[in-house]
């Protein structure tokens, strides 16, 4: 990949880690496809023939752009109790590859992530950290996010509840 596209790929990260944590919710559904498929499989612990305990049927979310916004209305309600006050969030990506996609106008984006949250009255900080795949597409000149698996390092998260967007 040329350093102009690794960079405007890093760009699009670092824009949707910025709109995720001040709680942008509405401008971070923009940066995705209509179609777009935003996924976590349940990490398992597998034996050494086959450690990575990726591919699983099981996922702690397998969410649409349907499925994201009304996430996003509710947030807004007042019944989203696990926002509550709201919770202070930092999303760190890094180790960013960038490859072709199987189509010409896709890439493929590797990603690590390391996700922090807390609320401002209690000590205790949760974090959420892993590898992401992402499928960027280019729309009206502008990329945005056609497909994220999200898999966690963790095999059991220790995070209170999954109402952040990875």
């Amino acid at each position: 990949m040329n350093m102009q596209l690794h960079y405007e790929v890093t760009r699009f990260l670092t824009r949707e880690a910025r709109l995720l944590d001040n709680r942008q919710f509405e401008d971070w559904l923009e940066l995705l496809t209509d179609d777009v498929v935003y996924r976590m499989p349940v990490r398992m612990t597998r034996e050494s023939k086959d450690p990575s305990g990726k591919d699983n049927a099981m996922a702690y979310f397998d969410e649409s752009k349907k499925s994201l916004t009304t996430r996003v209305k509710r947030l807004r309600t007042n019944s989203a109790w696990a926002e509550d006050p709201p919770l202070h969030t930092r999303h760190f990506v890094s180790n960013i590859e960038v490859e072709p996609g199987d189509k010409p106008d896709e890439l493929n984006v590797c990603s690590y992530f390391l996700t922090k949250r807390s609320r401002g009255v209690d000590h205790n900080v949760e974090q959420i950290f892993g590898e992401r795949l992402d499928i960027l597409r280019k729309v009206d000149g502008e990329w945005k996010l056609a497909a994220r698996r999200v898999y966690p390092d963790q095999s059991i998260l220790t995070v209170m509840n999954l109402s952040m967007f990875l």
